[in-house]
């Protein structure tokens, strides 16, 4: 959530970035409720002033005076109410609004309206090609018998994946070796966490009420199954004062993710490429305001890591201003290379979101001992998304033979070279 304090007293400059996102957009509705919610609140002060002076009368002067007295403040009492009903429905209101409007640009992003607008910052390695006629990550995951997506479909529907042998062991090994290289050589907590959460848990990281369509809900007890780990673990300091030893602070933690893809209509849905239930490895960091432009570079480096390790070549992207998710301030797309479909393929994207979710969660520290307690401000981003990784594996490392090479710093735990 925005600070309302800033969009009120900065209106030019607020709208100048908001409008990074949408040329349209504007801070009108806010400008609206805020006004009448002053007026209502100015009427309601004077009439609470005027009662209590009349009362001041009460118990003095002929019964008529008395009687008159009494009910002109009885009047008073039921404006107030009016009054106070009024103020309650402007001010859920101006929540709402609030609640909806996405996350201010930082100035540095670029200006653009679409992906498009992406700015390239760096690519790393050579991208892959083959001298063989080269298969899709589809075709070669059934014909290894490692992939089976018929029956997960009889399981579950469409966009579902089921893995089998070799192919649930990379799973299980990509999950293991990205999360020993973020606690080994990054420096982050692991944190194993509840894949099912309540409603405000949604509404602190922004994925409620805005893509509500996109959840998946458990009707009776209205809880939500996670889209990502950011909501479950950087809802573990909701509605607390840290102290200032606890920022900065990294958690990394493994999930299944569930998305419905509501919007999904027409887009590439192919294999792995979108399903409605992934694993992930969630990068998440509690910095202060004056840390997080670091700690932003910080997170990108750790998700590249992962990459390098592989040796899947890969791109680092800036985000533009209208190609930003919702609560992201500022965003880095990594982009993984894939030489079947020869094409740049996000596999993870990194956001600052600064004091936005923290607003929404009331996430705050205390700076030093009797110090005013700010905001802190949070960034997360996948490190990596797994079925994505395994999808760039079979095509980067297939053989001409049918076979699959295991990237060297998999082979611990995949306990062979090939799968075949």
């Amino acid at each position: 959530m925005l600070d309302l304090r800033y969009i009120l007293d900065n209106p030019e400059e607020a709208t100048a970035r908001l409008r990074k996102r949408d040329p349209s957009a504007t801070f009108d509705r806010v400008f609206e409720l805020d006004g009448e919610r002053r007026a209502v609140l100015t009427q309601h002060n004077e009439l609470r002033h005027a009662q209590k002076e009349l009362s001041k009368g009460m118990g003095s002067g002929d019964k008529e005076a008395q009687a008159a007295l009494r009910e002109r403040l009885k009047g008073m009492s039921t404006e107030v109410k009016d009054l106070e009903a009024r103020l309650k429905v402007i001010e859920e209101q101006l929540s709402e609004v609030m609640l909806t409007t996405p996350n201010l640009p930082q100035p540095v992003v670029p200006e653009g309206r679409s992906e498009e607008d992406n700015v390239v910052l760096r690519t790393w390695g050579e991208p892959a090609e083959h001298a063989f006629d080269a298969v899709d990550h589809v075709a070669l995951g059934e014909k290894l018998g490692i992939l089976d997506f018929e029956a997960a479909a009889r399981l579950s529907g469409s966009g579902f994946a089921l893995y089998r042998g070799l192919g649930a062991r990379l799973e299980r090994s990509l999950q293991s070796f990205m999360l020993d290289l973020h606690t080994e050589q990054h420096g982050y907590t692991e944190v194993l966490t509840p894949f099912i959460v309540r409603r405000d848990a949604m509404m602190g990281t922004g994925q409620l009420p805005k893509f509500g369509d996109d959840a998946y809900r458990i009707e009776p007890d209205d809880l939500f199954l996670i889209p990502t780990a950011e909501v479950p673990v950087t809802n573990m300091w909701r509605e607390q004062i840290l102290d200032a030893s606890q920022v900065p602070a990294r958690f990394c933690a493994f999930s299944p993710c569930f998305r419905r893809e509501a919007g999904s209509y027409g887009r590439d849905v192919k294999g792995l490429t979108r399903v409605h239930q992934f694993q992930k490895v969630e990068l998440v960091h509690f910095a202060t305001p004056e840390g997080s432009q670091e700690a932003h570079e910080q997170l990108v480096s750790h998700a590249e890591n992962v990459l390098k390790a592989l040796g899947l070549a890969y791109r680092v992207v800036d985000l533009c201003g209208g190609d930003l998710g919702f609560g992201a301030s500022r965003c880095y797309d990594i982009e993984v290379w894939l030489p079947v479909q020869k094409r740049w393929r996000e596999i993870s994207s990194c956001s600052n979101f600064l004091d936005f979710q923290a607003r929404r969660a009331d996430i705050r520290y205390r700076p030093g001992p009797g110090e005013k307690p700010r905001y802190v401000h949070t960034l997360n981003g996948s490190g990596l998304a797994i079925g994505r990784t395994v999808m760039a594996i079979l095509e980067v490392y297939q053989n001409a033979d049918g076979t699959v090479t295991v990237p060297e710093a998999l082979r611990p735990y995949m306990r062979t070279d090939v799968i075949g």
